[in-house]
């Protein structure tokens, strides 16, 4: 087989096992609130974390990302995603479980940085969310 056909041929390979070993978590955009079924999943309080774990392994195995919309529980599994409803100022925000946690006494849900931002919990540290499952 001529050297460049051979060369084509790997780098195909290459690109489909990379694109195969993809988490499922990337493979497709988080849901809109809209998909998210108003079945309450969970009802307590919720807080944010970030700067110290920022780049850090998470439970799930991938790397923490403050800037990412993702959150810690407990119970729920990974790459579930939910919609995290702030019941003191009514903002919403969909995020994908990839952490396990908190590990506050009294929390249920620890948003990332930027997930907490959407939701007002940078300015109040923590408040009473009520979350729904989606997809």
């Amino acid at each position: 087989m001529p050297a460049k056909k051979r060369f084509a041929y790997a780098l195909v390979a290459c690109f489909s096992t990379s694109a195969a070993t993809l988490p499922k978590a990337y493979a497709a955009p988080p849901p809109s609130p809209d998909q998210c079924t108003r079945l309450v999943s969970d009802v307590g309080e919720a807080s944010w974390y970030g700067p110290g774990f920022h780049g850090k392994q998470t439970a799930s195995g991938e790397i923490f990302n403050q800037n990412a919309m993702t959150a810690a529980h407990k119970t729920l599994p990974d790459n579930t995603w939910v919609l995290v409803e702030n019941e003191s100022t009514g903002e919403e925000v969909v995020v994908r479980i990839n952490d396990d946690g908190p590990h506050v006494p009294g929390r249920v849900i620890d948003l990332s940085k930027a997930a907490g931002e959407k939701i007002s919990l940078d300015q109040m540290g923590h408040a009473p969310v009520t979350i729904y499952r989606c997809g």
